[in-house]
């Protein structure tokens, strides 16, 4: 008995193929090709096909960038500032003139809209912070000596 012989048993390579009952083959549909629909139809001129084919980055269209400077009074203005993050303006909070604890309240406020905006805030100096959405990249940093 030869090697191949015993692989085939070990295996049994030859008796698969003969218990396998043949199906009958069936015939493949062909599908029916459409026919043209008849109908007026629009030529496009060339300046449509021209403008189909321009694509345009949405950055370089996205119009001039804002910073818009706040000086809030009382914790109620702290949505006025989070309307403007929402609509991709880096705003620039003081709040040298508003009470400690109600200061302390804004900038938790604008940290959780900040976060949920994928955003930034900076403390730029004493009392006043850099708020940013995700759209503007905040580089550098300021040391934290301030006079007193």
């Amino acid at each position: 008995m030869s090697i191949k012989n015993k692989f085939e048993k070990w295996f049994y390579l030859e008796d698969e193929e003969s218990d396998v009952p043949e199906q009958p083959r069936r015939e493949e549909q062909r599908p029916v090709p459409e026919q043209p629909r008849k109908g007026p139809m629009r030529k496009q001129t060339a300046g449509e096909v021209q403008q189909s084919a321009t694509v345009v980055s949405l950055q370089s269209v996205q119009k001039s960038s804002k910073v818009i400077l706040i000086e809030p009074r009382v914790y109620a203005e702290a949505q006025d500032i989070s309307e403007h993050l929402k609509n991709k303006r880096a705003v620039v909070v003081n709040l040298q003139r508003i009470e400690r604890d109600q200061g302390i309240r804004i900038v938790d406020f604008l940290s959780g809209t900040v976060y949920a905006l994928g955003g930034d805030i900076q403390r730029i100096g004493t009392d006043i912070f850099l708020c940013v959405p995700e759209n503007v990249e905040v580089a550098g940093a300021i040391s934290d000596y301030f006079e007193r």
